[in-house]
């Protein structure tokens, strides 16, 4: 029986992984700052350790343990706004945990197989503007010059001295996770409760996502198949306009009984700050590297997705 690592275990992704791996029959350690806080275990072989990147503190024994690690670590880009404060936690916790890992991989003995490492599509810039058909941004595209991209940028450079280990490193650049427990899905519902489909700005901007049950299935897929190394996008093969997903989610969720509401962009400048540039920006990315690796969506368009995440049980996703 293999045992999986994680960091950012106790997050969005991090959770509905362990239940995925626990199901397949692997040992899961989760990585946090306080196992004792941890809620009560949901199996026998799920254990936490501890980990401390601020005083650079790592448990030696989960590491010698493991046979693969799943780095997802970092503090959340859409929760507070862009302060210098909060985009320097931003990094740090993206950064400064990767580092720590790859030092720790170093010095201490250890047989781990593979490091599938958490990166995201803001490392791309915007599509380019005036096209109807825009090129799909791929992964030998360079980073973007704003703060997402150099962000990325640091990230996987602080990661990628695992490789040099003899390690198998896979970097997964995530798209916009769709899942009812947390993230940028549940931001998408909630003007739907007063009945109200908001779409940001002209709503033309490209949405590249990826439904959680594909994503925690690409993790899976990224450490099981030995040939699968260097960068992967990891969203569906269809992206969608923001104001077709908020329309389509409003049918869903309310039927006819919805008024589409435009937020103009000024307004989500001052709401968001700088933020509102990721939130208004079209990135149509390429998901063709992943599926010449032999990977098949479940829910490669976006209405079987949104139809399981709003509960239709008669609509499932394409298997």
């Amino acid at each position: 029986m293999e045992t999986v690592l994680i960091t950012g275990g106790t997050g969005l992704i991090g959770k509905a992984l362990t239940e995925a791996l626990l199901e397949r029959g692997y040992r899961v350690i989760i990585f946090t700052r306080q196992p004792d806080k941890q809620q009560k275990k949901i199996s026998d072989k799920l254990s936490y350790c501890t980990w401390d990147i601020k005083k650079k503190f790592i448990d030696k024994d989960a590491i010698s343990k493991a046979d693969y690690i799943i780095h997802l670590a970092g503090a959340s880009v859409a929760e507070k706004r862009w302060t210098p404060r909060r985009k320097q936690e931003i990094v740090n916790s993206r950064v400064d945990s990767s580092r720590l890992l790859a030092e720790n991989l170093k010095t201490i003995p250890n047989n781990i197989k593979a490091v599938i490492s958490a990166s995201a599509i803001g490392w791309y810039g915007a599509d380019e503007e005036g096209e109807k058909e825009p090129k799909k941004f791929t992964e030998d595209a360079p980073p973007a010059k704003n703060f997402l991209g150099d962000t990325c940028r640091q990230w996987e450079e602080a990661i990628e001295p695992v490789s040099f280990l003899g390690k198998r490193l896979v970097k997964l650049r995530t798209g916009i996770v769709l899942s009812n427990e947390g993230g940028a899905f549940t931001e998408f519902k909630k003007p739907l409760q007063f009945g109200i489909a908001a779409i940001l700005g002209s709503g033309k901007q490209v949405i590249s996502w990826i439904h959680i049950d594909d994503l925690v299935r690409i993790i899976l897929f990224a450490l099981e198949n030995e040939n699968m190394y260097g960068c992967y996008n990891a969203v569906a093969p269809q992206p969608v306009t923001n104001k077709k997903l908020t329309l389509l989610l409003a049918k869903k969720i309310r039927g006819r009984f919805y008024i589409p509401v435009h937020v103009p962009s000024f307004f989500l400048r001052l709401l968001l700050g700088e933020m509102s540039v990721e939130v208004l920006k079209s990135a149509t990315v390429s998901e063709e590297k992943l599926q010449e690796a032999g990977f098949i969506f479940q829910y490669p368009d976006i209405e079987p997705a949104l139809h399981q995440l709003t509960g239709d049980k008669n609509h499932m996703g394409r298997h």
